[in-house]
């Protein structure tokens, strides 16, 4: 082996040693980049070279070279941030995201917002992908963007009431039939709130009067404003009826009470009254529950995700509504597929392509809401390599020098 061929060698540790540096110096750049996946620079020694000796053939090495950067795949810690749309995964899939001329990416950094069209973007304005839920909760089956912000829930008229109310069985029958005005006319009143097919709310009061033993009778009344009458009206009554107990205080005999409503601009609608549950007990008048299946127009004010990825929304009529679910990306070769900048990569003949899913299935991992995958990076180890490569960048660059020095001895031999 020739002189020229050690310094080409020692030239050789130099340069892989610096692409080592350069490597591990990205690394530490991005410590502290959501979801980022480091690097490591793997070495490779170059052809060996055959020589004979006086022992025979043998071979010489021509040196190193950095045969390629592999990209280290290892889950990032969990952080948790306390920012809904903040999420990270715990496995193996990516997230999905498309630009504006639906060229698909994928990443590990969930950190998401909401655009002004309310849909579910990345900080450079990518959408992030899943299943859309129609208005009765269905997915999709296709992908889609994820609109989260820019949606209502719309309201449902009453249909049905329910009063479970404890009717004191001391009470004494008022001796006129009853009169919202008059308080002498009824034992006890409770109140309802109903929605009609347009979400307004109208206060429906009912009125309850023993009639004799073991019997009473309930009245229902509604502002007469309410029905579009003049505000200086009676109250109308809507709806009536009589309820009867046992010797032990239980109701009987009892069905529900069905009342047609026609309030001004909505559609009609019919309620069930229901009294089930009702008793008549030695104990003072009291409204035990009541509840009824209607309610308003909701506004989203509040979003969750589970960890299958499904984003329920709770709107502030109280509902809580399936609003879609996002989709995971997995690759059976991760770590070749091509970074192409901004935390996203594209699929690679190499890694495979992606099996597209939800979370929970087909080792994708789960997502955590408010919570973000920090860097996989080890500082601590990547300082330590970084020492290594310095030395091995340093060590060759004697061969170097060592091999220069050599060859002066050689050029002064003529002297």
């Amino acid at each position: 082996m020739s002189i020229f061929s050690t310094m080409y060698i020692g030239m050789s540790g130099m340069r892989a040693n610096e692409g080592a540096i350069g490597t591990i110096g990205d690394n530490i750049a991005n410590s502290n980049t959501i979801g980022f996946k480091g690097s490591r620079a793997v070495f490779a020694d170059l052809l060996s070279q055959t020589v004979l000796g006086s022992a025979g053939m043998s071979q010489a090495g021509q040196g190193v070279s950095v045969a390629g950067v592999q990209r280290l795949v290892t889950q990032g810690a969990l952080l948790g941030t306390g920012v809904s749309t903040d999420l990270a995964i715990n496995g193996q899939g990516y997230f999905i995201v498309n630009d504006a001329s639906g060229q698909q990416f994928y990443s590990r950094n969930g950190q998401f917002q909401v655009d002004n069209e309310g849909y579910l973007t990345t900080v450079d304005n990518l959408r992030l992908q899943g299943y859309a839920a129609d208005d009765n909760g269905v997915l999709a089956a296709r992908l889609s963007g994820l609109q989260i912000n820019d949606v209502q829930s719309p309201p449902r008229a009453t249909t049905e009431v329910n009063f479970s109310i404890n009717l004191d069985s001391e009470s004494e029958a008022p001796t006129s039939f009853i009169s919202p005005d008059d308080p002498d006319s009824y034992n006890y009143t409770s109140q309802m709130t109903v929605y009609d097919s347009l979400g307004n709310a109208h206060q429906v009061d009912v009125y309850y009067a023993k009639t004799g033993d073991n019997e009473w009778i309930w009245s229902a009344v509604v502002a007469a404003e309410e029905l579009g009458g003049d505000p200086a009206d009676p109250p109308i009554e809507v709806g009536s009826g009589p309820l009867s107990f046992d010797g032990d205080g239980n109701l009987v005999n009892h069905t529900p009470e069905e009342i047609a409503l026609s309030f001004p601009g909505a559609n009609s609608q019919t309620i069930d009254f229901n009294f089930e549950g009702t008793t008549q007990l030695g104990a003072p008048n009291s409204l035990n529950s009541a509840d009824q299946d209607g309610f308003g127009v909701g506004t989203l004010s509040f979003v969750d995700v589970d960890e299958t990825g499904q984003i329920h929304g709770t709107f502030t009529n109280g509902r809580e509504v399936l609003l879609g679910q996002l989709a995971l990306a997995r690759f059976d070769a991760p770590e070749l597929l091509n970074a192409v900048g901004g935390n996203r990569f594209t699929e690679t003949l190499s890694s495979g392509q992606p099996a597209i899913g939800t979370a929970g299935t087909g080792a994708r991992g789960t997502i955590f809401a408010g919570t973000l995958e920090q860097s996989n990076v080890d500082l601590t180890n990547e300082f330590t390599q970084l020492i290594v490569a310095q030395r091995g960048f340093q060590a060759s660059s004697r061969t170097v020098t060592t091999a220069d020095e050599m060859m002066l001895q050689v050029l002064n031999l003529k002297q």
